[in-house]
């Protein structure tokens, strides 16, 4: 009897200019297990996700599905056949029910026309309590946590049968209590006979739950590997072609005193008459990383776009050393020392259709050996971009290529460079390190440390906790606007603790959270 439910033999892509996505990937995915596809951004991962779900097709190879060759003409096809798929974003309508977003597409019907509202709660419920999914079917998708939104996109996919559910990045903005709740119902769905196809950049759940582990780079596959004949370090080595520090705590140089480089206090923001922020208050010392997690949407966003002018304050005060820069204007508080890397680096980081050079030295548009008479120096220009290119290993064609022919880990140094070239008393991170590869991330960890470690004052927002808790030197936890918690010393907190306070299961008393500004 075949093991296998779906193969995969000799699958390439190449798209019409040329690009080749995949090239002779070869991998089986038996019936049961959890088998986990990694690999840096650009690796062939989602190209071979979307050809096995119908949304692309293969330029040449076999997809073979429960024994038959397959040729998916589109992903309703896919799903039809029992094969479902939960994307990184979900794609849920907000003011739906659970249950109406669950059935969407193959709804319950009354007279053949109408939704069945009652036979649409009632087998929701049912398949809720067959997988151990504690929701409110009649719930509005709105008013859920990011944790059981991926709850409601799961059973979406069960709902239609699937037998073959992939997961792409499904743990990038849980909590880690969301996160062991998943690994849980996933070893449930094993146990039932579905096979689940895990998709992450995070090895160490990649280890945590795999049961076989497919490594890609390029384009191509390194090997299928049992989870236990593979280290995360080995894996590590695969993906990116070299050796990558895992850890930093031996890159940080141990500081005397210093003096407070940053202070905000008291800030407090609402949205219609809704409070987004409240009271906060911390400051950042000279060469030091201050943290700060939380899940998504609990007001780190907000903070961070006040603090780098890009929203008004309603109260508070943040000021550089000895100088207030509240009401300063976002080229004000440039020229102050703030320097900010943005969550969105297409979307805030980067001029679109400006080449790398022109990106590179934005922030440098008042530099007198950059400007000629009427035009900028061309030849000062390309200077710079050519040593901060060299600098911050940014792989480009050269620096007259345009910023979108970059891939994302490239983009994210281009911005990074930046803004490290202004010269910084403060650097603002937000997500600095959100969907690029394993290589640029550790770069861009080794440069905030190396900034830290010339007295440069960072303030690091991300919802990654590996990254918070391996990077920064103190942390807090927010949760609702609120600061809830301060952690002076991160070894003394495990990620499980952490998410009770992520979750607002825990705060601190007042007297601890005084710690945030007193430090």
């Amino acid at each position: 009897m075949n093991d296998y439910i779906l193969q995969l033999t000799d699958i390439t892509k190449i798209y019409s200019n040329g690009v080749v996505a995949n090239r002779n990937i070869s991998v089986d995915f038996k019936k049961g297990e959890i088998h986990s596809v990694v690999g840096e951004n650009g690796a062939g991962k989602s190209t071979l996700m979307k050809m096995i779900f119908g949304i692309e097709s293969p330029s040449s190879g076999k997809i073979i599905h429960k024994g038959k060759e397959v040729a998916f003409s589109g992903s309703m096809e896919a799903i039809l056949s029992g094969i479902g798929m939960v994307h990184q974003h979900f794609m849920l309508i907000d003011d739906f029910t659970v249950a109406q977003n669950i059935v969407l597409g193959m709804e319950p019907k009354q007279k053949k026309v109408f939704l069945d509202k009652k036979a649409a709660i009632k087998v929701t419920k049912e398949l809720a309590q067959k997988y151990n999914f504690k929701l409110d079917v009649t719930k509005k998708v709105s008013g859920l946590t990011v944790g059981a939104k991926q709850k409601v996109e799961i059973l979406k996919t069960l709902y239609r049968d699937a037998e073959v559910i992939i997961l792409d990045e499904p743990t990038a903005v849980l909590t880690p209590q969301e996160t062991e709740a998943l690994f849980a119902n996933l070893k449930q769905f094993k146990e039932m006979g579905h096979t689940i196809i895990f998709i992450s950049h995070k090895l160490n759940e990649v280890k945590q739950i795999s049961d076989r582990i497919t490594i890609m780079q390029n384009g191509e596959s390194r090997g299928t590997f049992n989870n236990e004949d593979i280290t995360m370090e080995q894996m590590t080595e695969l993906i990116v072609g070299r050796k990558v520090s895992l850890f930093y705590d031996d890159l940080k140089e141990l500081k005397p005193e210093r003096s407070k480089a940053f202070e905000v206090r008291n800030l407090d923001l609402k949205v219609q008459d809704v409070p987004i922020l409240k009271d906060i208050s911390f400051a950042i010392r000279e060469g030091e990383i201050l943290g700060i997690a939380g899940v998504q949407e609990n007001g780190q966003s907000e903070l961070v776009q006040i603090l780098s002018g890009l929203l008004p304050a309603q109260g508070g005060s943040w000021k550089i050393f000895e100088e207030d820069i509240t009401k300063y204007s976002v080229d004000q508080k440039r020229h102050a020392g703030l320097a900010y890397i943005p969550e969105d680096r297409m979307k805030e980081g980067v001029a679109k259709g400006a080449n790398v050079a022109e990106n590179l030295i934005s922030t440098f548009f008042d530099r007198q050996d950059l400007n000629g008479k009427i035009l900028m120096n061309q030849k000062g220009v390309s200077s710079l971009a050519d040593s901060m290119i060299k600098m911050f290993s940014i792989k480009t064609k050269n620096a007259k290529s345009k910023i979108e022919s970059l891939s994302g880990g490239n983009i994210q140094k281009v911005v990074v460079a930046r803004e490290v070239n202004t010269q910084p008393k403060v650097m603002i991170a937000e997500q600095p390190t959100r969907g690029i590869d394993i290589g640029s991330a550790e770069f861009i960890h080794k440069k905030l440390i190396e900034m830290r470690n010339s007295n440069i004052a960072i303030l690091l927002v991300s919802a990654d906790l590996n990254e918070v808790m391996e990077v920064s030197d103190r942390l807090l936890v927010m949760y609702e606007g609120e600061i809830v918690a301060h952690i002076e010393n991160i070894k003394d907190i495990t990620e499980k603790e952490l998410g009770l306070y992520m979750l607002g299961v825990k705060r601190q008393d007042e007297e601890s959270l005084k710690g945030a500004y007193l430090c």
